[in-house]
């Protein structure tokens, strides 16, 4: 037998910004007992298919690049149109990959400093043939 993800945890700072900023990037929902006084925030995501985000509050800060990061790929807005947003909602970009082509990707980090990507949409992925 193997082993299924159940959640993907990030410790932070403040656990309930922090999960609050991802359910909104996510279009996920912050578990009914998270308050803002609580250590810990699990966001669901989509319709409960995949691994829930855990955020755990911790004493120290982030130092270094994380290890593992989040790729995400919008579902009804270009990347371009969801890096705006994203924008919106706190985050900021680090460093753009984006090509004449239309390919490529952004990196941004969140309200605490924590690195993702956003990639094409599948709509823009078929236009460019990259499937």
């Amino acid at each position: 037998m193997t082993s299924l993800i159940r959640n993907i945890e990030f410790d932070c700072a403040d656990a309930y910004a922090l999960g609050s900023f991802w359910a909104e990037v996510l279009g996920g929902v912050l578990h009914q007992d998270d308050r803002p006084e609580v250590p810990e925030v699990l966001v669901s995501t989509g319709e409960g298919s995949g691994p829930g985000l855990l955020f755990l509050l911790v004493p120290e800060g982030k130092k270094v690049k994380n290890r593992l990061h989040l790729d995400l790929q919008p579902q009804d807005r270009s990347r371009d149109e969801e890096v705006e947003r994203l924008l919106g909602l706190g985050a900021k970009v680090v460093a753009d990959f984006r090509k004449p082509d239309g390919t490529g990707w952004v990196v941004m980090i969140d309200i605490e400093g924590n690195e993702f990507c956003v990639e094409r949409s599948q709509a823009e992925r078929i236009v460019t043939g990259d499937i």
